[in-house]
């Protein structure tokens, strides 16, 4: 007898199904494990930043949102070449700001004239960069400022006026540019966090992509409804601290980075939530996010390599910035700079992310020959193995020793220190320019009843010395002896790996 199907019955039944999949979808369950959405934020782990908009015109890091959208020209726009280089170098998504504060928009906005429609190169960058994504095998996320200095409506008494403006734009944006993985909010400070919508934002965001992860900068506090932060890596116990907006997928707090011992447990409302963590990084050494006119330099590769572990361990994730210039380009030499990164690295494709080796000398004990006084600041030499990049050991002279006790049976080929920098802050409010204080340095091993030089440093050693044995050593000591500095040293953080 041939099967009779109600035809009816069965699209309302298929139609209640894909409703119920998307309403579970736009909730945030209380879960102490990953979600799908989080789980493939994880997966993915490594992205590209790319800051382009006026601000790249005016040699400016935020602008109010009357630069003229004329201001925006490059000469040689080539989204091409920036999707090109993220997969040469290793990244797995590329992450676009397609508004910053100034309200400029790099798609064709019908609810703004202040967009790249209006400029002399009316390129769609978001659509560029999208079909780019999918020429490279790449994931697409976006970042969109929720603080707009240009819209008129951002003013208005009634906030849902706004929020209205802003799911307009978000809804072009998730239904005109394929598959979005992230959607990276940031301008919370300018209002109450009530005042934003997050969860209409969220709820569209998930109507059209149930595993977009979805979070605003500046995501957790210490007190649930006040604006009171601790610093990420301070955040080492779990149900301790609270969603300043929610809901949101993940944390976010640029540019800072979390703790060895980073928890995922946060809380609303009384329930428990899942958050892992995304870092945000420049790979410019001045801290900027757009191009400047004037060629800056980039971190050191020991550095990138150090923070990449460091950021993509314990199921976080890592971006990096890499603007293009006013061509529209990235700088080549800034390009080789994140190629050279990823094939240190020996990033795979369709691999896991690359780990780092194990570390030895993390929470051993610590001591140095001396130690500055502060009455306000503490500077531990246990705070250089604690696993925060936040904390530091300071010395009272310019020469001084830092021993760390290890287990004799565990051997180490590798060993990573995080100096302390002195900054000078330059005119734009961002960047910085970095300058160390340790200029020779040894590094000895407890052999036989005295010390044993196993690496002589005649060279700054810079914001992180990376140093790789040829061989194996194992010892119950070692000792950082700084020969020559220019100030008291002070070191973040040095570790001893077996990699």
């Amino acid at each position: 007898m041939p099967l009779r199907i109600n035809y009816k019955a069965f699209l309302l039944f298929l139609a209640f199904g894909i409703t119920c999949m998307h309403a579970s979808a736009q909730l945030l369950q209380p879960a102490t494990a990953p979600n799908t959405a989080q789980k493939e934020l994880i997966k993915r782990g490594y992205g590209m930043f790319i800051h382009f908009g006026v601000n790249t015109f005016t040699n400016l890091e935020w602008s109010d949102g009357t630069t003229p959208a004329s201001a925006y020209n490059p000469t040689n726009l080539d989204p091409d070449q920036w999707v090109r280089t993220a997969k040469e170098a290793g990244f797995r998504y590329v992450l676009l700001i397609t508004k910053h504060h100034d309200g400029f928009c790099l798609w064709d906005s019908k609810y703004t004239d202040y967009d790249v429609a209006s400029s002399p190169v009316k390129t769609d960058v978001v659509k560029a960069v999208a079909d780019a994504c999918k020429k490279y095998g790449l994931q697409f996320a976006i970042y969109y400022s929720l603080w707009d200095r240009h819209e008129p409506t951002f003013n208005d008494p009634n906030p849902q006026k706004y929020i209205d403006f802003m799911l307009n734009q978000l809804k072009e944006l998730f239904t005109n540019y394929g598959s979005i993985c992230e959607l990276w909010l940031d301008g919370g400070w300018k209002r109450n966090p009530t005042d934003w919508g997050i969860d209409q934002v969220y709820k569209l965001v998930k109507q059209y992509n149930p595993n977009c992860a979805v979070s605003v900068n500046h995501t957790i506090v210490n007190e649930e409804g006040k604006r009171k932060f601790t610093l990420p890596s301070l955040m080492t116990e779990d149900n301790k601290y609270f969603f300043h907006y929610f809901p949101s997928d993940f944390r976010l707090w640029d540019p800072k980075i979390i703790t060895k011992f980073d928890k995922k447990q946060y809380l609303h409302e009384g329930k428990s939530y899942y958050l892992p963590y995304e870092h945000t990084i420049c790979l410019s050494s001045r801290w900027n996010w757009f191009q400047k006119s004037e060629q800056l330099p980039v971190r050191a590769l020991d550095e990138l390599e150090e923070l990449f572990y460091w950021c993509t361990d314990n199921d976080n994730s890592l971006v990096i910035n890499v603007p293009p210039d006013k061509t529209g380009r990235i700088r080549e030499y800034e390009a080789l700079a994140v190629i050279e990164l990823g094939k240190r690295l020996g990033i795979k494709p369709n691999k896991p992310l690359p780990k780092n080796g194990r570390f030895i000398s993390l929470l051993k004990p610590a001591a140095a020959s001396s130690v500055a006084a502060d009455k306000d600041i503490t500077y531990s030499a246990s705070f250089v193995n604690d696993g925060s990049l936040d904390s530091r050991w300071l010395a009272a002279d310019t020469t001084a020793a830092l021993t760390i006790e290890l287990n004799p049976a565990e051997a180490f080929n590798k060993i990573s220190i995080f100096e302390y920098q002195d900054t000078k802050n330059l005119p734009d409010g961002f960047s910085q320019i970095r300058n160390g204080r340790i200029k020779e340095y040894s590094i000895d091993i407890w052999q036989n009843g005295q010390w044993q030089t196993i690496y002589l440093g005649t060279e700054p050693m810079g914001d992180c010395k990376v140093i790789r044995f040829p061989k194996t050593y194992a010892t119950s000591k070692l000792r950082l002896n700084v020969l020559k500095a220019t100030a008291p040293p002070s070191v973040y953080e040095l570790s001893v790996i077996n990699f």
